[in-house]
């Protein structure tokens, strides 16, 4: 099978001819038919996380399997320890020493692939395989922060603000005006992507926050420096600011610094109730996201492209 791998960190990715995995007591093998190309792919490249070396990336895997037929993998796989506490609650993505798919083990960049357990395959019945692969993280992602900020949302003449408006940004967009009676506001510096937030539900898409403006719920994307303190300095007293992006910004936190009462909160990944909630809300409500396929053999280019910015929404490989 042809298989495109992560041989060092900060290295061009290799196209390899390997063999077709095996399934062990468990297991499953499916074929691979599209799968989605992730900002954190970016950072697995670059060694910023990640198993050893080499790994075949790739988390957003939509695939055929003999008996269930297409099937979306869920992909942050537990320990499943009887005593792990976030196993235990479904929060595999959040477990300890959990061992994700193109992360840690060997991922969807390739023409098959290995899962540990039939529970981690979803059926997707007729949904679309390239527009559903980037449901698994980027979909389920900005879904989950959503869903955490709704309590803070229950309130007379609710403001929302989401920082990045790219793949996630887009997703959160449409689930924020779905699930909220709110006033949104979507901050970018790209022009193409504050357009597609306008087009997909915003109310206001801005490259500069309003002066005085305090918003009930924040959630950002990008997690640089930048976006934490401007995030900050306009999160409402008894709002929630949700970070999500992986940029490595910090913020300085106490009494007096922070509006009152804020809840300052990390928002990582979903689970695997939250993807087959997630996928009923789509064949129930729709979603609307700008998908670019791209052949497995360009997974290079595809990632180079995503560095540079240049994708709109999200990019899918597909196989062949």
């Amino acid at each position: 099978m042809k298989s495109v791998v992560l041989v060092e960190a900060k290295k061009p990715l290799v196209i390899e001819e390997r063999e077709i995995p095996t399934a062990e007591a468990g297991e499953e093998i499916i074929k691979v038919i599209a799968c989605g190309v992730c900002h954190s792919d970016i950072h697995v490249a670059d060694g910023h996380f990640g198993g050893p070396l080499p790994l075949v990336l790739g988390h957003e895997v939509v695939g055929e399997h003999p008996e269930l037929g297409r099937v979306l993998v869920y992909a942050p796989w537990g320990c499943r320890k009887p005593d792990c506490r976030q196993c235990n609650a479904g929060l595999e993505m959040i477990c300890a020493n959990s061992h994700e798919a193109g992360v840690v083990d060997d991922g969807g960049y390739s023409e098959y692939m290995r899962v540990p357990s039939r529970d981690y395959l979803i059926p997707i019945g007729d949904l679309d395989p390239a527009t559903t692969a980037p449901l698994a993280c980027g979909g389920l992602t900005a879904f989950r922060a959503v869903k955490r900020t709704l309590p803070h949302l229950n309130v007379p003449n609710a403001k929302a603000l989401i920082i990045g408006a790219g793949g996630l940004g887009q997703f959160a967009v449409q689930f924020m005006k779905k699930l909220a009676n709110v006033e949104l506001t979507v901050l970018d510096m790209a022009d193409d992507k504050l357009d597609a937030a306008t087009e997909l539900g915003a109310d206001h898409a801005v490259k500069e926050l309003p002066a005085g403006v305090k918003y009930d719920a924040i959630i950002d994307f990008v997690g640089a420096k930048p976006t934490l303190e401007a995030a900050a300095g306009a999160v409402n007293r008894q709002g929630i600011l949700v970070v999500v992006g992986l940029a490595g910004g910090r913020l300085e936190f106490g009494v007096g610094v922070i509006p009152s009462e804020a809840v300052l909160t990390t928002s990582i990944w979903g689970s695997l109730d939250e993807l087959k909630e997630l996928l009923e809300f789509v064949r129930t409500q729709g979603v609307n996201h700008l998908v670019e396929t791209i052949p497995l053999d360009e997974a290079q280019e595809a990632l180079d492209r995503l560095r540079r910015g240049e994708i709109r929404g999200r990019v899918v490989l597909t196989v062949a």
